[in-house]
This record gives C-alpha cells, sequence and structure tokens, in this order.
C-alpha cells in the first residue's frame, strides 16, 4: 500500500451511481455531481476515487449511500482502514435528532472494532480513527453529550496538527456545530465554526461540506445574512444530494425569503421521492408547507398535507419522519386559525414524546380557542406529562420545549376563562424562555413564535398598542411571517393617543 493524494471533482459516470437514485430522462442517467473532495488515504490507488465520492456523501448527509460507498472501498480493499471509520461516520449523524441511537452505537463500535485489525496505517488516519472512538466507547459512563464533546477537543488536535488537510478543518467545524449549546444565542461554536470554513471556502468553492455548514453554522437569526451566499451555492454544489437541494432554504426561512424557500424545496423533494428518501422527502415537504402558507398559498400547503395523509407506512417512530409529518397538518391549521380542524390534531401512536408534544399543543390551543376549557385543560396536562417524561430522558431541550408549549396552551385557557392577566403572564413568560433557546437545526422553528401569539392575545384583549410592539419584535427574529406582518400593515390604521 502506498500514500497519494488525488483532488477529485466527484461527477461520476453511470458505473458509479446507482440508476435508481438519478433521474433517467434518456437510456442513460445523467451524471452523478456531488462537489469536489480530496481526503487522501493509505488504501489501494484505484480506491481513492471511490472513498472521496463517500466522502462527499457524507457531507451532503446521505448516510446510507455514503455507508454503501464505504463498504464498496472495503469489498476492493478490505484493509483500507479509513474505509471502516467512514462507515462507522455514516452512523453518527451530528445534527440529526438523535445523533446516535443505540443500535448505532452498537454498529459503529463493531465496525471500528474491525478497524483495529487492519494493518498500521498513517499517524493522521490513526489520530481520525482516535478521535472517532471517543463516540463509539464508554456509553456506561459517559453520556452522549459528554463523548460528543471530547470528539470535538479531539478533532481540534487533529486540525492543529494537520494544517493542510481540508477535511480535518472541515470536520472539526462540524463537531463544533454539533456541541453548540442551544442556550448560547451569541452563537460562540457557530462563530468559531465560521472562523474555519470562509477562508476554506474560497479556496474549495466546490466542497460540499464547507458550503453545507456554513448554512448551519449561520441557521439563526443573528447570523443568517452571512450564510445566504453558501445558500446560493450549495444546490449548485452538489444537486445530486436531496439534502443538497433543500439546506439553502434553512436560510431563506430565516431571512423570509419564501419564494426561494419554495423553489429549494420543490427540487428537494422531488430528488429525495425518486431516490426513495422518505425522510428528506417528508423533511423538504414540512418547510414547503410552511413557506406555502407564508406566501398566503394555502390551497398548495392543503394539497401537500393532503398528499402526507395518503402515505402508507409512515415509520412515525423515527424523528425526521415524524416531526414532519405532525407538523404539517398543525402548520396548516394553527396558521389558518382553522381551531376546529387544530382541536382534532391526533398524534401518532409511536412518536417520540417531544413529536407527540406538538400535536398535543395544537390540539389544546384548538380547543381553548373554541371555549372547551375542560377538554383544552386535559391536554394541557399531557403536555405537563411529556415535560416530565422528557426530562427523565435527558432530554433537556425537548423538555424545554414541551413547558414552553404547556405554558402557550394555559395562557389561550386563562384568556378563554376571561383572566386576561394570568393569560399575558403565561404568554408572556413562553415567549421569554423561547427566545432564550435557539431553535435546532431539524426544524422550521416553533409552529408560531411565543412572541406573535403574545400579539394576538393582546388583540384579543383589546390592547392593539400594546400588542403592536410584540409583533415587531417576532418579526426582527422571524421576518415577513405573513400573519404578523398583516397585524403590522393593518396597525397603521390603529388610532394614536
Amino acid at each position: 500500500m502506498h500514500r497519494f493524494s488525488a483532488c477529485v471533482l466527484v461527477i461520476a459516470c453511470a458505473m458509479l451511481a446507482s440508476p435508481r437514485r438519478l433521474t433517467a430522462q434518456h437510456d442513460h442517467p445523467a451524471p452523478e455531481k456531488l462537489g469536489s473532495v480530496t481526503f487522501a488515504v493509505s488504501c489501494n490507488s484505484a480506491e481513492q476515487t471511490q472513498f472521496n465520492r463517500a466522502v462527499a456523501l457524507l457531507h451532503s448527509f446521505a448516510y446510507a449511500e455514503a455507508e454503501k460507498a464505504f463498504r464498496e472501498v472495503l469489498t476492493a480493499d478490505p484493509t483500507c482502514a479509513m474505509a471502516h471509520w467512514g462507515v462507522a461516520m455514516s452512523y453518527y449523524h451530528q445534527l440529526w435528532e438523535p445523533p446516535l441511537n443505540d443500535a448505532s452505537y452498537a454498529k459503529g463500535s463493531a465496525e471500528l472494532a474491525e478497524d483495529a485489525k487492519a494493518p498500521p496505517r498513517t499517524k493522521r488516519e490513526s489520530q481520525y480513527i482516535a478521535a472517532l472512538q471517543l463516540v463509539y466507547s464508554n456509553a456506561d459512563k459517559q453520556s452522549l453529550r459528554e463523548r460528543m464533546l471530547a470528539y470535538e477537543r479531539s478533532m481540534a488536535e487533529v486540525s492543529e496538527a494537520n494544517p493542510n488537510d481540508t477535511e480535518a478543518q472541515v470536520f472539526h467545524a462540524l463537531a463544533l456545530l454539533s456541541t453548540a449549546p442551544a442556550t448560547d444565542k451569541t452563537h460562540a461554536n457557530q462563530k468559531k465554526a465560521m472562523a474555519i470554513l470562509k477562508p476554506l471556502y474560497a479556496a474549495n468553492p466546490q466542497h460540499p461540506g464547507i458550503a453545507h455548514y456554513m448554512i448551519h453554522a449561520c441557521d439563526n437569526a443573528e447570523m443568517a445574512q452571512q450564510g445566504l451566499q453558501a445558500a446560493r451555492e450549495y444546490s449548485k454544489i452538489a444537486p445530486s444530494a436531496p439534502h443538497a437541494l433543500h439546506m439553502p432554504s434553512h436560510i431563506f426561512t430565516r431571512l423570509g425569503m419564501w419564494n426561494e424557500s419554495v423553489a429549494s424545496n420543490e427540487a428537494a423533494r422531488r430528488a429525495a421521492h425518486e431516490q426513495g428518501d422518505i425522510g428528506e422527502e417528508l423533511h423538504a415537504m414540512d418547510y414547503l408547507t410552511y413557506a406555502y402558507l407564508q406566501l398566503g398559498r394555502n390551497s398548495e400547503a392543503a394539497a401537500l398535507v393532503a398528499e402526507l395523509q395518503q402515505m402508507s407506512g409512515l415509520q412515525e417512530h423515527n424523528f425526521k419522519v415524524g416531526y414532519a409529518a405532525t407538523a404539517m397538518p398543525v402548520r396548516l391549521a394553527v396558521e389558518r386559525e382553522d381551531w376546529e380542524s387544530a382541536s382534532r390534531i391526533q398524534p401518532a401512536a409511536n412518536a417520540p414524546g417531544e413529536v407527540t408534544a406538538v400535536a398535543v399543543w395544537a390540539k389544546a390551543t384548538g380547543m381553548a380557542r373554541l371555549g372547551r376549557t375542560q377538554e383544552a385543560k386535559a391536554e394541557a396536562g399531557k403536555l405537563q406529562a411529556l415535560e416530565q417524561d422528557l426530562r427523565k430522558q435527558g432530554k433537556s431541550y425537548w423538555a424545554e420545549q414541551a413547558a414552553i408549549q404547556s405554558a402557550e396552551a394555559e395562557a389561550w385557557i386563562s384568556l378563554a376563562k376571561r383572566d386576561g392577566e394570568a393569560a399575558e403572564k403565561l404568554m408572556r413568560s413562553a415567549a421569554d424562555r423561547e427566545e432564550s433557546i435557539e431553535k435546532l437545526p431539524l426544524t422550521p422553528g416553533p409552529i408560531v413564535p411565543a412572541r406573535e401569539q403574545l400579539g394576538y392575545l393582546l388583540l384579543e384583549l383589546n390592547q392593539p398598542q400594546r400588542a403592536l410592539p410584540e409583533f415587531e419584535a417576532s418579526l426582527e427574529q422571524s421576518p415577513w411571517r405573513r400573519n404578523a406582518r398583516l397585524v403590522q400593515f393593518q396597525s397603521s390604521y390603529i388610532p394614536k393617543d
């Protein structure tokens, strides 16, 4: 074996591309385009192109396809230690929920055990593997977060020891994003990641991971504008990956660029459907539903939800699938103030607690807005129970979300009972708590921001002049949300004192 380095533009011909993954418009499928990746490894030289392709897939979160590609490298070269690393990396979904479950942990640990049987590799490769071992060991002694932090620190050392290794820098930036605390509104980790990625982007404009992770770093109100260039380019860099077609909409959503979000997610949905990736298809459909509603294209949003309801066999225990399948009908009902439909929302029987909470919140809110306070109170009680269960499971972020949803529901119940003072206090508390936490990368954000709901509540209390600042504050965090903008526009007709 020997070391070599080759910069490979990952545009594979039909030999390397699975026909089912591409749109066959003629007798031959179109070339696969995943971007440009260089990851030199001490494996069979004939497999360098395929290894680079596998890493490109990894950077676009095409995890199942990445695993297959790394295994193809292993078939051709069973002694390739870094291909075992790649397979284990394909199980570690750093920005997804959950990043690693029990089954993935077991598979990744087994893969790295196989890696240990491989012959000696370079010092650099040993560093990559040792860093990942920190994620796949000591689960009985350390929480996943502790292991993720240990991996991030180790990748910082790998990148420092290999300053000319672009991949080391990129994977360190991803690790920083994966460990960014949701409570850190200064976005310290995101800014560190951007400091790494921006100069790399200038030197490697076709690298899929750099553009991808810049979008994730900027997926917050403070930094969204900084991610716009990467958002516009990523889908062009790796159009064969459905996730690359979808990701720009994270920035478009943050900036209220709804037409761009629609175009992004329509393309992502088509590609995911063609490739049989139901999770990515539903993820795009959720963002698409949100964007349609913000444009007032309610009939198209309703048609999308109707299509969802015709899908069978959805694995709603999977967070990505379950969240989208739950959130879409909730968005449709709540954004249109269709409280009767909201009151009939039913959570999937096998959905995770954090997903169930979205459905229960919609049901409680709908009932409260219809004046059915006893029924709403029962649903609010379920939210409190879900919060406790989530805390016991160590899901502190989602427990806090359930607590916020519970306070919102209780506020609407108090309003229905004509206790305006209690209603405002509860909703203001919910808004303050919500704004102290950053959203996770998996969702566009809350169904309706708590601050915006506070504005509606104050309007119900016939206090439009107090309501307007709440809408304006909400729009600073979530620009161009349709209903809040309509209120803001109509405020010009509110008599001033």
